[in-house]
């Protein structure tokens, strides 16, 4: 869409008011439905993902083949509510029979579910971009299956409690395209949603008040889904009707692109935009609410794509908001989050966030890192933290607990880190060199890295697109983001209308192979010329490094050194990331570059003159306006 900056800065300015003078909305005990009830007392749920959605068999995906003693690891690590994605159709013949067997072990796994006290969500998954896409060129093959698929499950299932709910389909889609909002959408999406109510309740047995799931289109948050499914539910008129949305945050934080680093304002108030709305919506109307998925999008590429801190005041605020809405919250698990084989959380503290949202807040910090750099003389360092109504309990360096006045001192929410503790703790070495942890009087400890470091350095090389690394010393220092500028002017790279570019998508830094790859994908949007890149780091070091590409062939040059290194291009291309969950809709339109720069043609004094004009205060009105300007379409 084409849009004035003016415009753009304005609305921004405008909706941040809004939010700013908004009241909070939570859910009365008083006026609290039977469903809302219902839904309650399913926080907190997960997801096993990439299991039986995956659409080769169980194990397809990565995942071991599930066990009873994972469900019951899931309801003894406080889960209350478990769904179970399923795509069903390469499970049916064609006569559209579901194979008995795996209707069985579907079977078997929704029963351990109900044995271990937790509250199942059964669903029809990976169907959506499968076959149900195709709706507007095969409708009749499309509802035929659809129906015969819910008719066998409805039938199978009609005896269980009422513990047990059908989610009609996820995240349902008409186009590869997940932005497109047309009429003929939303009829195909009505008309399935009706087919699957009118199925299940029709089918005796306790199906004829079971809860029933249904989606908006995508399972968008969208205000103009929203309303549509909202309509679909008013005409139901069954008060045993439940709406689901998934959400994966503000995109250029979810996926770490545009400079978004951190859990920053605009991160925070795209959660309670979103959620208001949908609270607004249906619950404060007496329809409850399932966040069915929830999670960073960045988490399918690399799970390190964002800040492992800044992940965690992510979860924090999310999941505490979305419980003082009334809706309940559903951890997306395609296996990065809980090891099922060894039955351990790959990161505990993020499960303890979660499960103190439940009760109040956790404490956090403005960061978990703290930078110091080698050979600087030390002085006493300050950690602002977010006490969140919780108090400081105290500090401790591993098992050490540390003596206040000595070690720290805490002035108002600031912890003051004593340079004789840096002194005790630092070593000859780069790289962590203790952790402290601050404990607090509820929620986990937070965790803070003492990290020395020196300058990273970067070497010369020639190599090709296939397999470009730079060679990299990190020196103890941590890679942030990338940005990608032609020397001649313009952006270079995808997504062209920022200079910062997707973290794990178009680089990622290899640590144990000291360097950073920039991918095959970086370089199909990358025309031959010379590109400066600037390297941000953690600690606030910026290191700038120049490729030159043409052809296949890519030189880069250090900032630091002269000699090129010249290697032969590798015979394995260095793998790229992938992700076995399906893309999910963001507000902002990744694949679109309308209303955005023009990349690759501007001139230096064009993009002097907007920096000095304060672009940074453009960039981000028009950030807000784009995924405003999405979810209203």
């Amino acid at each position: 869409m084409k849009t004035s900056i003016f415009k753009a800065t304005s609305l921004f300015l405008v909706t941040l008011f809004v939010l700013a003078t908004a009241a909070p909305l939570t859910v009365k005990a008083d006026t609290k439905t039977k469903m809302q009830e219902y839904v309650e007392a399913m926080q907190p749920g997960w997801n096993l993902g990439n299991s039986f959605d995956a659409t080769g068999d169980e194990t397809s995906w990565g995942n071991p083949k599930t066990t009873k003693e994972l469900i019951d690891a899931i309801a003894a690590q406080g889960f209350k509510s478990i769904r179970i994605p399923v795509t069903w159709g390469h499970r049916m013949d064609k006569n559209n029979v579901i194979k008995p067997e795996f209707l069985a072990r579907v079977k078997e796994v929704v029963d351990w579910s109900l044995d271990a006290g937790m509250y199942v969500m059964l669903n029809m998954h990976h169907d959506a971009g499968e076959w149900i896409i195709n709706m507007g060129t095969n409708h009749d093959i499309v509802l035929a299956k659809f129906n015969a698929a819910w008719t066998q499950i409805a039938d199978y299932f009609k005896d269980y409690p009422d513990k047990l709910m059908f989610e009609a389909i996820n995240e349902p889609r008409f186009d590869e395209d997940w932005n497109k909002n047309k009429d003929e959408y939303f009829e195909y999406l009505h008309e399935l949603n009706l087919s699957f109510y009118n199925i299940v309740r029709s089918s005796g047995g306790k199906n004829k008040t079971r809860p029933l799931v249904l989606s908006s289109l995508t399972s968008s948050p969208a205000v103009i889904r929203l309303r549509e499914l909202k309509k679909t539910i008013t005409e139901l008129d069954d008060d045993n009707i439940i709406a689901t949305v998934h959400y994966y945050g503000y995109w250029p934080f979810s996926v770490n692109i545009a400079g978004t680093t951190t859990f920053d304002d605009q991160t925070r108030a795209d959660i309670e935009s979103t959620f208001d709305r949908v609270y607004n919506m249906f619950v404060k109307e007496g329809i409850p609410v399932v966040i069915g998925e929830y999670g960073l999008l960045g988490f399918d590429n690399d799970i390190g794509a964002i800040e492992y801190g800044e992940v965690l005041k992510y979860f924090e605020y999310l999941t505490w908001y979305a419980r003082q809405k009334g809706m309940t919250h559903m951890l997306w698990d395609n296996g990065q989050h809980f090891d099922r084989t060894n039955l351990v959380w790959r990161d505990k503290a993020k499960h303890d966030i979660i499960m103190q949202s439940l009760k109040g807040r956790s404490s956090t910090a403005a960061s978990d890192l703290v930078f110091i750099k080698k050979g600087m003389e030390l002085k006493d360092v300050e950690v602002p933290l977010n006490l969140n109504g919780n108090n400081f309990k105290g500090l401790r360096l591993g098992d050490e607990a540390l003596s206040e006045g000595q070690d720290y001192s805490l002035i108002d929410e600031k912890l003051v880190i004593k340079k004789e503790l840096l002194e005790r703790v630092l070593t000859d070495q780069c790289g962590v060199n203790g952790t402290l942890y601050c404990m607090f009087s509820a929620g986990p400890d937070w965790k803070i890295d003492i990290i020395q470091y020196d300058t990273p350095f970067m070497k010369s090389v020639k190599r090709t697109t296939d397999s470009f690394m730079i060679p990299t010393q990190f020196n103890g220092d941590r890679l942030k983001t990338m940005e990608a500028v032609y020397v001649k002017g313009g952006i270079a790279g995808p997504q062209n209308w920022t200079s910062f570019k997707e973290f794990s998508v178009a680089f990622r830094p290899q640590y144990g192979m000291n360097t950073i790859h920039l991918t095959k994908d970086f370089f199909k949007e990358v025309r031959d010329a010379e590109v400066r890149l600037k390297f941000h780091f953690w600690s606030g070091e910026i290191v700038e490094y120049t490729i030159s590409k043409s052809g296949s062939w890519v030189t880069g040059t250090s900032s630091q050194e002269e000699p090129i290194e010249t290697e032969e291009p590798s015979t394995t291309a260095s793998p790229e990331p992938t992700g076995s969950e399906e893309p999910q809709e963001t507000d902002a339109d990744p694949a679109s570059n309308e209303g955005q720069p023009d990349g690759g043609r501007l001139p230096v004094g064009v993009i002097i003159a907007l920096v000095l004009g304060g672009a940074a205060i453009i960039v981000t009105g028009v950030w807000y306006y784009l995924s405003q300007a999405k979810k209203a379409d």
